[in-house]
């Protein structure tokens, strides 16, 4: 997690990998523990992490606690600021790494290879040993510089997925629009889910009447 807005997509993505019987390895930078405060109002603390990350998965987009069953068993927390963390190192075990949400910052920093944290340092790692990394962009607009920093990072192998829910899928809350771009994250990442209704075409792909 970076410093962008947008917790609810990464809790949708925690909770869809959990149940999907992935261990995660959870990173959280300095910045996305302000970004969590102010949209959650719960802190996120080294010493009482599985306690904050708990309630913070069981609450909904819409801030109501309790509305999700939130397991953390399988959540392994690295500080931010553990450069000799497992996931700074290429022979850690990993099939891939997604970043959800993440800033134009840490879009940049990953993009120009500066590791100033644990977060960017894996995300180099990732590209590096050539595994599957998912940017979840949360910005708007988009400025030329950070375009450019996508392509890069599109250049490297990396996927790129907007944080840019569609209304294709009947959404009638607003966890149905968090839940659709959170889906579209884990198929870039090869996670089955059952986040969003997939469209089938129009009819069931047959001719459309008027």
């Amino acid at each position: 997690m970076s410093g962008a807005s947008g917790t609810p997509y990464a809790a949708a993505v925690l909770r869809a990998l959990l149940a999907a019987g992935e261990t995660v390895d959870l990173v959280v930078s300095r910045a996305s523990r302000l970004t969590l405060l102010d949209e959650t109002g719960i802190p996120f603390r080294d010493a009482h992490w599985q306690d904050d990350l708990r309630e913070w998965l069981a609450r909904g987009a819409d801030g109501k606690p309790g509305t999700f069953d939130a397991d953390v068993s399988g959540v392994r927390y690295w500080a931010a600021g553990d450069l000799a963390a497992g996931p700074s190192s290429g022979s850690y075990p990993a099939k891939g790494m997604l970043i959800v949400p993440a800033s134009t910052a840490c879009v940049a920093g990953v993009a120009l290879g500066l590791s100033k944290d644990l977060l960017q340092r894996a995300a180099s790692v990732t590209l590096k040993e050539g595994r599957q990394l998912v940017v979840a962009v949360r910005e708007t607009p988009l400025g030329g510089q950070t375009l450019r920093h996508l392509v890069t990072l599109d250049d490297a192998g990396a996927t790129v997925v907007p944080a840019s829910p569609a209304f294709y899928a009947g959404a009638t809350h607003i966890q149905d629009l968090v839940d659709f771009v959170a889906g579209r994250v884990l198929d870039a990442a090869g996670v089955e889910h059952r986040l969003y209704r997939r469209w089938k075409g129009e009819l069931g792909g047959g001719t459309r009447t008027t």
